[in-house]
């Protein structure tokens, strides 16, 4: 027999603490970082062609989905920029997790690309022109640790970030894996090297963006961000002073920058206080990096777990 609902709920949201976001700065290095490569794209095409070389045009493939991932994570900064809406309540902030998924599964699918021109070319390997291979790669190298460096500010924190500023990185060790390649053709005239280190690039590329889309598909899925220690949030929940038991405890992530989290206490002697609540929101944002916070209170005197199919992985029990 359910029990009804009559006592009240106290609720608390958290809209006034700092919240990341995105500066001017991180427009300028998007912008730089997606005109050097564009050009660079271009460039890699042409002499990859004229070089005969499926490894300078893998990477050029691969610069490409890059240039399209560059500007997947610029258009999400700029869009998780809207305010809230009456239909976005949270506005559109999760657009960044859904660019680093999509950035993730793009380069997934080059990878496929790439290896497949790679072993066609196993069979008859055509005469690479090793010289030029080395001057466009050294080339790439410059342009991709510079976009790099714009790209790392921030990037630590911020997933979306992370995965453009991963793949520049990825990019410049992988020119220089193209560098060394066009050595050893040129001084050894081994042409079958080419697509060797195609294959490799693909194994490089595929190692680094698995992480990027484990993760990224995990926010997707509303999982507890990386970074969220939720065993100790509910630790932490458990030890506040009046508080009996806490049940249907939720954290994901708004976005590749801020975290959610929501959570029934049951308090017995009643509500608290604003200064307690306010009290607990600071230190689940200084302490767990969970920028939203909503608090709902109650005195245990009736069930009022959420309706979930099977509750949460984080949601305990309520006890009477």
């Amino acid at each position: 027999m359910a029990h009804p609902h009559n006592h009240d709920h106290e609720h608390d949201h958290d809209h006034h603490g700092h919240h990341p976001s995105y500066s001017t700065d991180s427009g300028n290095a998007f912008l730089i970082s997606v005109v050097l490569n564009s050009v660079f794209v271009v460039v890699e095409f042409v002499f990859g062609f004229i070089a005969n070389s499926t490894a300078l045009m893998a990477d050029a493939g691969h610069n490409l989905s890059d240039v399209v991932g560059l500007l997947l994570a610029w258009g999400a900064v700029a869009i998780a920029r809207k305010p809230a809406s009456r239909r976005f309540t949270y506005g559109l902030r999760s657009a960044s997790i859904l660019a680093a998924l999509t950035n993730a599964m793009m380069l997934l699918i080059a990878c496929g690309a790439i290896a497949l021109a790679a072993i066609q070319r196993f069979s008859e390997p055509p005469a690479v022109a090793g010289l030029t291979v080395m001057i466009v790669a050294a080339i790439g190298i410059v342009i991709n640790g510079l976009s790099a460096l714009l790209l790392v500010r921030g990037s630590k924190g911020d997933l979306n970030r992370r995965s453009a500023y991963l793949h520049m990185v990825a990019d410049a060790v992988i020119s220089l894996g193209v560098v060394i390649t066009g050595a050893l053709i040129l001084y050894t005239g081994w042409n079958w090297l080419d697509p060797v280190v195609s294959l490799a690039i693909v194994v490089v590329i595929v190692f680094g963006t698995w992480g990027l889309l484990r993760e990224s598909t995990q926010l997707a899925l509303n999982a507890v961000p990386h970074g969220v220690d939720a065993a100790a949030v509910e630790i932490y929940l458990r030890q506040l002073d009046g508080v009996t038991d806490i049940h249907d405890l939720h954290i994901w992530g708004m976005s590749t920058t801020e975290n959610a989290l929501t959570v029934h206490l049951v308090i017995p002697a009643g509500y608290p206080g604003d200064a307690f609540i306010d009290q607990v929101v600071r230190h689940l944002e200084e302490a767990f990096a969970v920028h939203h916070t909503t608090l709902q209170t109650e005195q245990g005197t009736t069930d009022h777990a959420c309706a979930l199919i099977g509750r949460t992985t984080h949601a305990v029990p309520h006890t009477h």
